[in-house]
């Protein structure tokens, strides 16, 4: 979902990382769609260097797809074949979310790991080769004994590279152009059958097209593979993955020496795998929203089942996780030191627990996570919230009901429900239509007395995407007052250093912490 002030905001984040010129061609492509270079050079008013260079730019940093999109040719000729660009702005986004995504890391491997994926975000995407290069060459320096210590840290980042590849936190980089085919009239006819409803209630765009295109087989993604040629002359593949680190450095040492041609090390480009650390995010967030109704049981067997299910998910996106009969879940709770003293009368407790509200489905003895229904009541509470913040404790009710009711009430009907004045009501429901928080329609009976009702609803979907276009609109007005403050604290130059220093990083905190807790509230509208 991009709305218009998520472009904004994107723009400014591109601004801030890369300067203005990236920033103009990322623009571009954010406000018109997919475009050919030549395009992009005719709009921009940019010379045809700059947008090349800029756009390699934004490829590295994985904020930008090439394609290749196969046309008809005219006077019946052959397809043409023309390279376009597509922003990808779940991409962009992310890139402020760096931080969240080295906590998640940091609480599941070690620091050597951390600092691995640290050095993919920041670069975008890299060969094993240049992870491996700046670390070797930074411990020689000044020391004798150079092969020991070479050894030792090949070794401790081939180790990190296979724990986060073995994790999903890394994974190959897509196609670098994909072929993108227009769907054959044959296929287009079968969609438009009986059982296309669902087809096109869930139409694929145009940028899922192209993901799904570029994106490595599922054999391949995860798969560091390393080619030796052995003396009868054949090939021998092995999946690094499964080696030792040691190991690993003596097999590529000896196909180092060998004529078998460039190897993983060299060619594959590695990158952050954004949707499994956005499925961490989301996982983790279910389980602090249901904390706040249940107990810790219940938050314990609901973690087991997240840990679980989790490689079985397809999307980040998903409704509902696979189920799980009582004896698996039970087996993976007992697998963590603080489930050990859960029973199974305890566990059965707390998925009834969590079975109401319905956080937990359960049929014929098997359980799956209800994960649309866990979002959706923390998106309907943090609507509520900004509502009563924002209109008053009236206006709350009168909204809350009519959230849950979800269908059109009369004006009248919602006073007398809420215990609100009937000649304050109006005015407040008028007042929540005009900001886009209910939808009104009005009903006109004719007859011996003509008469005319308002009747109100909420309109779920269409507030949704206003409330996160309002959030982004605050994360770009946050982000440009924090740039501000801190130019204006670099020119009081009246104050003494060390607390100008001190001044400085706490309104920094303040700030940048501020913006953390306002893209919680965009993910949750935006990517869970």
């Amino acid at each position: 979902m991009v709305t218009h002030y998520g472009i904004k905001y994107t723009v400014n984040l591109i601004t801030t990382h890369f300067g203005d010129l990236v920033a103009k061609v990322c623009e571009c492509l954010l406000r018109k769609g997919p475009l050919t270079l030549r395009v992009i050079v005719r709009f921009t008013e940019l010379t045809s260097s700059q947008v090349k260079n800029s756009l390699l730019v934004l490829i590295q940093h994985n904020c930008v797809q090439a394609f290749i999109l196969e046309q008809s040719g005219d006077d019946g000729d052959g397809a043409k074949l023309n390279t376009q660009y597509i922003a990808l702005f779940n991409n962009i986004i992310h890139r402020w979310r760096f931080p969240k995504f080295l906590t998640i890391v940091s609480q599941k491997l070690d620091k050597q790991c951390v600092e691995l994926l640290e050095a993919l975000l920041l670069h975008g995407r890299l060969t094993l080769k240049q992870m491996t290069d700046p670390a070797k060459s930074g411990q020689n320096e000044g020391n004798s004994f150079i092969i020991p210590w070479d050894d030792l840290i090949l070794d401790a980042v081939l180790e990190a590279f296979i724990k986060l590849l073995n994790a999903h936190f890394i994974e190959r980089c897509p196609a670098s152009e994909p072929v993108l085919r227009k769907p054959t009239e044959e296929a287009s006819a079968r969609r438009r059958g009986p059982k296309s409803a669902k087809i096109l209630k869930e139409k694929e765009t145009l940028e899922q097209r192209v993901l799904e295109a570029a994106a490595p087989s599922k054999a391949l993604r995860f798969l560091l593979v390393t080619q030796t040629e052995p003396a009868d002359g054949g090939k021998d593949e092995s999946n690094s993955s499964s080696m030792t680190p040691g190991e690993k450095r003596k097999h590529d040492a000896l196909e180092s020496e060998s004529e078998c041609g460039a190897t993983d090390e060299q060619v594959v480009l590695w990158r952050a795998n954004f949707e499994e650390l956005i499925r961490r995010l989301r996982h983790k967030f279910c389980t602090e929203n249901v904390k706040a109704h249940l107990d810790d049981g219940a938050i314990i067997v609901l973690g087991a089942m997240l840990e679980a299910t989790r490689s079985a998910e397809k999307k980040v996106k998903t409704e509902n996780s696979v189920p799980l009969s009582l004896n698996s879940i039970y087996e993976k709770v007992i697998k963590n030191e603080e489930g050990r003293n859960i029973t199974f009368d305890r566990l059965r407790a707390s998925l009834v627990q969590l079975s109401c509200p319905p956080f937990v489905k359960a049929v014929n003895e098997s359980y799956s996570i209800d994960f649309k229904k866990i979002i959706e009541l923390a998106q309907n509470e943090e609507v509520e919230s900004i509502v009563l913040k924002r209109y008053g404790r009236d206006a709350y009710r009168m909204f809350r009901l009519l959230s849950n009711t979800d269908c059109l009430l009369e004006t009248d009907k919602i006073a007398d429900a809420t215990f609100v004045e009937k000649k304050d009501t109006p005015k407040i429901l008028f007042k929540l239509w005009k900001d886009d928080y209910l939808h009104m329609e009005k009903l006109q009976l004719t007859g011996v007395r003509q008469s005319q009702f308002l009747l109100w609803r909420v309109n779920k979907d269409t507030l949704r995407e206003h409330v996160l276009d309002e959030m982004f609109h605050a994360a770009l007005n946050l982000s440009q007052r924090v740039a501000y403050e801190l130019e204006q604290e670099k020119e009081l130059l009246n104050i003494p250093q060390d607390k100008r220093v001190n001044r400085l990083r706490k309104v920094r905190l303040l700030w940048e912490s501020s913006q953390m807790k306002l893209d919680d509230a965009i993910m949750l509208f935006h990517d869970f």
